[in-house]
């Protein structure tokens, strides 16, 4: 111990103390914030309804108590958005950017040069773009930009954007995992009656609280990212979870209407496994949950469960007569690619309330360092804003309202590359593939975006259009190009031909498919 010049130890004690207990005092005025990160869950995917006037914005038979105490608890978001899949999800939730200006629009085929030059693209009608590999250097992260707020930051689970975890300010992390570490149980057909860790999720929530606990201890506030694997494909839960969920009468239904046997089904198709996934997702939610409670810190302590994409879970037609209210899914643009659910908790935020502002992944990092003490308008480059005032009740303006929210996808997979812009009640979609036809959408009044009204609002479109075009050129966004070696025998030969087609630009209305409504 450390004795100051000409006092007696006593007094030293003192001040000692008296700095410790100041400097407690501040870690505890400052909230601590736990974001749980949900891997390839649907708008739809939670027994939560997104919209309580839609039965079909939420899952039927699912059984998730804690996520339903939460939202109790706490807000509710109609219109939150996602990206168009993982890895870009991730990179604008870090970095507060959209896609289009950090670059990182894409995981996979992702090169040094501007274009993706694949065997299988040199008969496409466009070339597309590579995508940024990993996160800038200049990029500011969410740990990065709480440090100097006095926060100590962890990130556990799915990182999947390349890189070390540790150099963007993570002091605890599981390294540059991507989703082979969650995928358990892989080449096995069944379900084993054995499985302790489903997705490794136990072991990442047994990690996520070691760490809260060492804060606590500590008196330090902190952000903690649980990236879970769940809810990706391949499907894994507790042994009697799925049991629970096979003798569900839905479920039996289903064997019976698809001639499936419960003890040979592909897990891969078996929804009592998915089933059985969500609700031990939401046990250990529940068990974070439980242990923020324990810790006494729940007063001062903001919860989110958010999805990283959108998709398009075949398991809300478990129900008779349920219906995906949301077109197309993952590696798309349109609304069932990118809505995702989100539900906040925490100090200030009026229990039992929703929010039906449009919100995206890219306006966490401005919110965080807003409930962190610190001035978000200092972050340079980002294109989220702080929700941190909407959450406590204030009235959104005008301006917020209707900004722009951008999304941008310059790649195949099963999709195309397109762009989209959402401002307001109002969405633009440019394919790159047709530019001859112009698209707009009412998703108030359209939610399913069957109606294109490009040609009944020509202003409407024409505004919106430039104003997105202006901004990916400003920002240096990657383009596609014109194919010159384009064949369009070969391309009809593809395998996924049809689905780009049926989820392309179409004039007028399109057809709903046999699981829309």
């Amino acid at each position: 111990m450390k004795v100051f010049r000409g006092c007696p130890q006593w007094i030293t004690l003192a001040i000692l103390c008296g700095a410790l207990a100041a400097s407690s005092a501040f870690a505890s005025e400052k909230p601590n914030i736990v974001l749980f990160y949900i891997d390839d869950w649907a708008w739809n995917g939670t027994p939560v309804p997104m919209d309580a006037s839609m039965d079909n914005s939420r899952m039927p038979a699912l059984q998730m108590p804690n996520l339903e105490r939460l939202a109790s608890q706490g807000m509710r978001f109609r219109n939150a958005y996602g990206s168009p899949q993982c890895s870009p999800a991730r990179a604008s939730l870090q970095t507060g950017q959209s896609a289009p200006r950090s670059g990182f629009t894409v995981y996979l085929g992702s090169r040094e040069p501007y274009y993706d030059t694949k065997r299988e693209y040199q008969r496409y009608p466009l070339i597309p773009n590579v995508s940024d590999r990993e996160l800038d250097e200049d990029a500011v992260t969410i740990a990065e930009a709480l440090k100097p707020l006095g926060y100590t930051s962890a990130h556990v689970g799915k990182w999947h954007m390349r890189g070390d975890p540790g150099k963007e300010g993570y002091v605890l992390h599981d390294g540059d995992t991507n989703n082979n570490p969650g995928n358990t149980q892989a080449g096995m057909r069944r379900m084993p009656e054995v499985v302790t860790d489903p997705k490794l999720m136990f072991s990442i929530t047994d990690k996520a609280i070691g760490f809260m606990e060492k804060q606590v201890r500590e008196g330090t506030p902190f952000y903690l990212q649980i990236s879970h694997y769940a809810m990706h494909a391949g499907r894994e839960c507790l042994h009697e979870t799925r049991k629970k969920y096979v003798n569900h009468p839905l479920v039996q239904a289903w064997y019976e209407e698809h001639n499936k046997n419960p003890e040979t089904v592909n897990r891969k198709d078996d929804p009592a496994i998915w089933l059985g996934m969500g609700e031990d997702l939401d046990g250990r939610i529940g068990a974070v949950l439980d242990k923020i409670g324990e810790l006494g810190i729940e007063g001062n302590t903001y919860v989110i469960v958010v999805g990283d994409n959108g998709y398009r879970h075949e398991e809300l037609q478990l129900k008779p007569g349920l219906k995906q209210p949301l077109h197309a899914t993952k590696w798309w643009l349109w609304d069932g690619g990118l809505r995702v659910p989100m539900i906040v908790r925490g100090p200030g935020i009026e229990p039992g309330t929703s929010l039906a502002a449009n919100v995206v992944n890219y306006d966490f990092l401005p919110t965080f360092v807003d409930w962190a003490g610190g001035d978000p308008e200092e972050l340079q480059d980002i294109d989220g804003v702080s929700l941190a005032g909407y959450m406590a009740g204030e009235e959104p303006n005008e301006d917020f309202l209707k900004r722009n929210l951008y999304f941008h996808y310059p790649h195949y997979r099963n999709s195309v590359p397109h762009s989209a812009m959402i401002s307001g009640s109002f969405k633009v979609l440019h394919f790159y593939d047709r530019p001859e036809i112009p698209m707009l959408f009412d998703v108030s009044a359209d939610i399913g975006e069957v109606t294109n009204i490009a040609k009944n609002e020509p202003r409407t479109h024409k505004k919106m259009y430039d104003e997105m075009m202006h901004y990916l050129e400003e920002v240096g966004a990657r383009f596609p190009k014109v194919n010159p070696e384009y064949d369009p025998d070969v391309y009809r030969e593809n395998r996924d031909f049809r689905k780009r087609n049926m989820w392309g630009p179409f004039e007028g209305r399109r057809a709903l498919e046999d699981d829309e409504i």
